[in-house]
């Protein structure tokens, strides 16, 4: 006979308590802001300023501060270098990306090797939802309701400004603040994402669930709603099979939102053939 406590028995413990209330959390930020990169073309940013926080992150328990802090503020060192670079030489901008990701990561892992830490590599790059605490995921609500906050009072100049650059500067809004305000967002984000899903697989809940979306739909307020969707419901099953399958929930989240956006592409590759074949048979 089928125990039906079973399928209860995740939401007994805090610590899965505390796994489902942070992943959705970050979800929703996450979500929003993977429909901004996808369309501005911002993938490789978030790739950037997750893999740049490392150093922050280290110096920061050097000096015994906030590692919270030091990675947001090693994230928008990051993206300021980016900016600044790319403004300043022919050299586009994905490719002083590259440059300066990869030098801050490379930095972060030389100090890490070199320092004795509590904070464990592992942790830092793939997170570890089960072992947070309630402050944690309070922190990581305070962060979602900033994001949300910026996008509901700034999203048409948002909007705009990743559509249309120079029609956004010819009608006179603050394209530079929009940038590094995206920016700080992205990274503020990242942050909040880091105890948890870790700086690597943040990269997935940044891209997965705007780019599914985009296959879905060209209207960007239901590409958002589908994106919110996607990313909430990924993250909320993917912490409760983990439980089951006995795997670690972050990656188990980014399986399933993998899994959800191939299901989609061939959903519309299908279609698309099948739409054709319809009109090569009307027009026969």
């Amino acid at each position: 006979m089928f125990d039906q406590s079973l399928i209860l028995e995740p939401f007994t413990f805090v610590f899965m308590q505390q796994a489902f209330v942070i992943v959705l959390l970050i979800s929703i930020p996450t979500a929003i802001l993977s429909c901004f990169l996808v369309l501005k073309g911002w993938a490789l940013m978030g790739d950037a300023v997750s893999h740049s926080v490392l150093p922050g992150v280290v110096i920061a328990y050097i000096i015994g501060f906030s590692y919270v802090a030091g990675a947001f503020i090693a994230g928008m060192i990051c993206a300021i270098m980016t900016g600044f670079l790319s403004e300043n030489s022919r050299l586009k901008e994905d490719t002083v990306m590259g440059v300066v990701f990869s030098s801050m990561f490379g930095l972060g892992l030389v100090m890490m090797s070199k320092i004795e830490t509590s904070v464990h590599l592992d942790h830092i790059l793939f997170g570890d939802v089960l072992g947070l605490s309630w402050a944690e995921v309070g922190e990581a609500g305070a962060i979602a309701l900033i994001v949300c906050s910026f996008v509901l009072l700034k999203g048409k100049d948002l909007i705009a400004f990743v559509f249309d650059h120079q029609h956004a500067k010819a009608i006179g809004l603050p394209v530079k603040l929009l940038h590094y305000g995206l920016l700080s967002l992205l990274s503020l984000t990242i942050v909040g994402a880091l105890k948890a899903v870790g700086m690597i697989l943040v990269i997935a809940m940044l891209i997965a669930p705007g780019a599914t979306a985009l296959l879905l739909t060209d209207k960007f307020e239901i590409m958002v709603l589908v994106a919110l969707l996607i990313s909430s419901s990924c993250s909320l099953l993917g912490v409760y099979l983990s439980f089951f399958i006995d795997s670690a929930p972050a990656p188990t989240i980014i399986v399933l939102m993998t899994i959800t956006f191939i299901s989609v592409f061939s959903y519309q590759i299908l279609k698309n053939k099948s739409s054709s074949r319809a009109l090569i048979s009307n027009n026969s």
